[in-house]
């Protein structure tokens, strides 16, 4: 993305939608917000289909009496940019911090802390050291 697109919490909800099933008509749009939170309104959706098309998040194209919508951007592209501005705003814009709390906070599975390993080898492997093997007690 060329220029930040700032999304806000309930235009993902709706953004969702559209990256999963595109192209798709308001009213499809609605049914899907409304089977995981039933008090999604028309006049709400439609509000913000219209603000998302006003910030070229999405595109529309007549279809019949309706309008199939299309995203214009990626979800992948929206994830880095709402990632980087959550690290700028909240870590001064650095990783090191944001994944030190991530890691302290939250509950690791063994298999989780395998893929962050992993990860972390494949990204920068002579920097990295394997883990030391605890002795039997």
């Amino acid at each position: 993305m060329k220029k930040t697109l700032r999304i806000s919490d309930t235009e993902w909800e709706l953004m969702r939608v559209v990256w999963a099933k595109s192209p798709t008509t308001a009213t499809e749009i609605l049914a899907a917000l409304r089977a995981h939170d039933p008090t999604w309104h028309p006049k709400t959706a439609r509000t913000l289909l219209a603000r998302l098309v006003g910030k070229k998040a999405l595109g529309y194209q007549p279809q019949g009496r309706a309008y199939a919508y299309t995203p214009l951007v990626s979800e992948a592209d929206c994830v880095a940019a709402a990632s980087e501005s959550f690290v700028e705003r909240v870590f001064g814009g650095s990783l090191r911090p944001m994944l030190v709390h991530l890691v302290e906070r939250q509950r690791l599975t063994p298999s989780d802390i395998h893929e962050l390993r992993t990860l972390l080898a494949k990204k920068s492997p002579a920097t990295l050291k394997p883990p030391r093997k605890r002795p039997a007690p």
